[in-house]
């Protein structure tokens, strides 16, 4: 193993299946293409088909031995996440990698299929439910493991657990993105702990890649401007995932990010977070806020192919 953790690290992932969400662009577009190289089956989890194929297309002209294939996925309706899970079930009878890697970040006020905040709703609750309704896949692979894609905007996020979808507050973009990031991590954390309890064989992990230059910016002109400064590449902000998802020393509710710049650039390495991304009791309450706004109920104690439980 190299001092600098690098994509040449990533173990050998044939035979093993990969789901990545928002795998057309940015940082998902490089972590399929990693694990395909290392012989991964990648699912690109997209809500564009046409956007799917490019990157595919793309990734097929680099490895031509690539296995990568599209699955139509929208967080922001949690009818299509049901399609969507349910097509994974026909297809596939393991699941080794769920990495929850799609975002929207501080777009105007705008609403998902079921009407929560649109932040909120597809980086935290489309993501959930996700997680929830492909556990009994997770579970029955050994050594499987899911990456949430959080953000260093974790910091200044707050849940209001009285006003998650912004109808009492003037409604906050920033403030929004910074409440579902935060969301990321106490998922995370308790996803972790619920698994442990169980005594499942499941590694729940999460990542951020810095300040890395992605179509994710695309409304904020101020990011825009400064990431020729301070932006990464993506091949380089998709790291800190791809080390989440496959370097062996990897524990549950580890958080890994980029080790210079206060974090915003550099090489992949356990990353710091907020007292508030670990507090035990705003993780447990999120937890059962998405399980009732979502109706996807995480039982543990149920056999493999019957995990989730749709209400």
């Amino acid at each position: 193993m190299s001092m600098t953790w690098t994509a040449k690290d990533i173990p050998d992932q044939t035979g093993r299946v990969a789901i990545v969400t928002g795998a057309n662009s940015g940082i998902g577009l490089e972590t399929t293409r990693e694990l395909a190289r290392k012989g991964a089956t990648v699912v690109l989890a997209c809500r564009s088909e046409a956007r799917a194929e490019e990157a595919m297309e793309d990734v097929r002209a680099e490895i031509s031995e690539a296995r990568v294939e599209f699955l139509c996925l929208d967080l922001a309706d949690l009818d299509r996440v049901r399609e969507f899970s349910a097509a994974v079930h026909r297809r596939f009878d393991r699941l080794d990698l769920l990495i929850n890697n799609a975002g929207v970040m501080i777009p105007p006020e705008s609403r998902t299929k079921q009407a929560f905040e649109l932040q909120f709703g597809v980086n935290h609750l489309g993501h959930f439910a996700l997680t929830g309704l492909l556990l009994d896949l997770l579970l029955a692979t050994p050594g499987a493991r899911v990456v949430n894609v959080s953000s260093m905007a974790h910091r200044f996020g707050k849940i209001d657990f009285e006003d998650l979808d912004f109808e009492r507050r003037r409604y906050n973009p920033t403030g929004a993105y910074g409440q579902s990031k935060l969301a990321n991590l106490l998922f995370t954390h308790e996803l972790a702990r619920r698994v442990a309890a169980a005594g499942g064989d499941l590694t729940v992990a999460a990542a951020h890649p810095g300040w890395t230059h992605t179509n994710l910016q695309k409304h904020s002109s101020f990011v825009q401007r400064l990431n020729p400064l301070f932006g990464m590449r993506p091949p380089a902000g998709a790291l800190p995932t791809l080390r989440a998802a496959t370097d062996p020393d990897v524990r549950p509710d580890d958080y890994y990010g980029p080790n210079r710049l206060f974090e915003m650039r550099g090489a992949p390495e356990p990353a710091g977070r907020s007292a508030a991304s670990r507090n035990p009791g705003d993780a447990k309450r999120l937890w059962e806020v998405s399980e009732a706004r979502t109706g996807v109920c995480m039982d543990f104690a149920r056999p493999a192919s019957d995990t989730a439980v749709d209400r």
